[in-house]
């Protein structure tokens, strides 16, 4: 059994208040289709998104960037087309707030995947060498396979996303794959 997860892919990280910019933009039609194969299909699909409270000075992610995915903005909306396929599949898309970079820290992902025989975890969105690194980081750690799409993942810094891919099968197993639809 297999779940899609869909990290991060809001209005903030694509064009808002902590951009990957163009990379992010140039990923949503992949995103939005594999994330209509996924539910179309029946697989368990995710919506990994950061959450976070105005003023919060705890958090340790306030003193390395800037105020982001607050809760009620509009940066925190999905991005592009994606927010129409998840308002039109509701009921198939587990949407899962998350407040640290891993999608597996303080929440319940690992039992509602494990309630459903999930052994196979394909990860996409943003940012590659954030939080999709650290999602994927624990779940190996927690003995779910791994592919990550290499043409639905991008970051702010390239540099940083070129490791994280070869980090990913090097490290942590995991099958890096691209559509040669997308080629």
């Amino acid at each position: 059994m297999r779940a899609l997860i869909v990290i991060d892919y809001t209005k903030d990280f694509v064009d808002g208040s902590l951009p990957v910019g163009q990379p992010g933009v140039d990923i949503e039609e992949r995103i939005c289709r594999l994330t209509g194969e996924f539910a179309e299909n029946g697989d368990y699909v995710v919506m990994a998104v950061d959450l976070h409270e105005q003023d919060d000075a705890f958090h340790p992610e306030s003193r390395l960037f800037p105020p982001h995915n607050l809760r009620g903005s509009e940066g925190r909306e999905l991005y592009g087309r994606l927010k129409d396929i998840y308002e039109a599949r509701r009921d198939d898309i587990y949407w899962m707030d998350k407040t640290r970079y891993s999608a597996f820290c303080g929440t319940d992902l690992e039992q509602k995947l494990r309630e459903r025989g999930i052994t196979e975890l394909h990860l996409i969105g943003v940012c590659t060498d954030i939080c999709v690194l650290h999602t994927a980081v624990d779940a190996y750690n927690k003995g779910f396979s791994i592919v990550v799409h290499e043409d639905a993942v991008a970051s702010f810094n390239p540099e940083g996303h070129a490791w994280a891919l070869g980090h990913f099968a090097g490290s942590l197993g995991a099958k890096v794959v691209k559509d040669a639809k997308s080629l």
